[in-house]
C-alpha cells in the first residue's frame, strides 16, 4: 500500500478526534479538568494539521472534510457534554437544550465555513470559530469549576450565559481576526497582531494559565464591539444618504 504525504496532516486530525473521545470519557467519570485539558490538546492538534498540510503541500478535500468531522467531536460534542454534566443538568429540559447548542451551532458553523472556503477573507473569520468557542468554555471550567463543589452561585449562571453567547456568535456574521502565522509576510502585514499574540502568550504563561479565560473573553468582546460600532456607522451613513422629504419626489412643472 502506497503511503502519501497526505497521511501526515490526517494523522494530526485523527489525534484531534482521539483527544475529543478521551475528553468525553474523562467527563463521564467526573474528571472535568482532565476533560477540559484533552479538548485544549485537541485544539493543538487541530492547528498542527493545517501546518503539516502546508509544509507537506498535501492539502485536499478529504482533509477538509475529516477536519470538520473531528471538530464536531472535539469542539462540539465534548464541550456540550462537559457543560451539561458540569452544571446545565440542574436546569433539566432547558439545560439539555442549552447544552446542545455548541454541537448543533458548531456543526452549522463548520458547514458554512466549508462552502465558503474558496475565496473567503483570510484576515477574518465570519463568526466565532468553533475551536475558540471550545477553548473559551474549557478556560472557564478550569478557572471556576471546583472538584467537590462544582459551579455555585454566579459561576453556574455565568456558564449558562457563556454557552448561549458563544453558540450564537458561531453562527453570527461577527468578524473575528485570524491568529497571525509567524512568517515574514504576516509580520510585515500585521505587526500589531503578532505583538498582541506574543504579549498574550507571555501573560498566560507567566500567570500559569490564570489569565487564559480573561484574554479569550477580551478577544471575543472586542470582535463583538467592533461589529456593533461598524453597524452603527453604516446605519448613520445610510440615513445621511437617504433623500429627505420633498427631495424624494421629482418636481412637476405646471
Amino acid at each position: 500500500m502506497k503511503i502519501t504525504r497526505a497521511v501526515v496532516p490526517s494523522l494530526f486530525t485523527t489525534l484531534n478526534i482521539f483527544c475529543g473521545f478521551l475528553s468525553i470519557l474523562s467527563i463521564s467519570q467526573g474528571q472535568f479538568h482532565t476533560g477540559a485539558w484533552f479538548i485544549l490538546l485537541a485544539a493543538i492538534f487541530d492547528s498542527l494539521d493545517g501546518v503539516m498540510a502546508r509544509i507537506t503541500r498535501s492539502s485536499s478535500q478529504f482533509g477538509v472534510e475529516l477536519d470538520s468531522l473531528a471538530d464536531v467531536v472535539s469542539f462540539g460534542a465534548a464541550p456540550s457534554f462537559m457543560v451539561y454534566q458540569a452544571h446545565l443538568y440542574t436546569l433539566e429540559n432547558w439545560g439539555m437544550m442549552i447544552a446542545a447548542l455548541p454541537v448543533v451551532f458548531g456543526a452549522i458553523r463548520l458547514a458554512r465555513f466549508n462552502v465558503q472556503l474558496v475565496g473567503f477573507d483570510k484576515d477574518y473569520f465570519n463568526g466565532l470559530p468553533i475551536p475558540m468557542q471550545a477553548i473559551t468554555t474549557c478556560a472557564y471550567i478550569l478557572q471556576y469549576y471546583s472538584d467537590g463543589y462544582g459551579l455555585n452561585g454566579w459561576t453556574g449562571s455565568g456558564l449558562t450565559v457563556l454557552v448561549l453567547v458563544l453558540s450564537f456568535l458561531m453562527v453570527s456574521h461577527v468578524k473575528y481576526d485570524t491568529l497571525p502565522k509567524l512568517s515574514k509576510r504576516q509580520i510585515k502585514a500585521h505587526p500589531w497582531k503578532v505583538v498582541g499574540l506574543f504579549i498574550g502568550i507571555l501573560a498566560i504563561v507567566f500567570t500559569k494559565g490564570r489569565l487564559l479565560f480573561l484574554m479569550l473573553a477580551l478577544y471575543i468582546t472586542f470582535g463583538l464591539i467592533r461589529y456593533i460600532v461598524q453597524m452603527l456607522i453604516k446605519s448613520i451613513h445610510k440615513t445621511e444618504n437617504e433623500p429627505q422629504g420633498a427631495e424624494k419626489f421629482s418636481s412637476i412643472d405646471i
